[in-house]
């Protein structure tokens, strides 16, 4: 899944979200990768988060802000995959 993020405070909620729907699901992220919290040294203030990556098993979130996403672009390695919308 992939998702973009309007700020920090933004990836922060949506990353608390998935942890929270996984484990309602009894389910958790296996391992996270460029969030603020839990791995990694601390942030300055001032560095925003770009891009976060959660290994949920059959299930890999990104969650990017804008400018991060559009240099990527990961859905052209996807290009001819189904999309599946996600509800609200």
């Amino acid at each position: 899944m992939i998702c973009t993020a309007g700020s920090a405070r933004q990836t922060d909620a949506i990353l608390q979200h998935v942890e929270a729907a996984l484990a309602e699901l009894r389910s958790s992220v296996l391992h996270t990768e460029g969030a603020n919290r839990p791995v990694g040294p601390p942030r300055s203030s001032n560095q925003e988060t770009q891009w976060v990556l959660l290994d949920c098993g059959d299930l890999v979130v990104h969650i990017f802000d804008r400018t991060t996403r559009e240099f990527y672009r990961l859905e052209d390695l996807w290009a001819d995959a189904p999309r599946v919308p996600v509800p609200g």
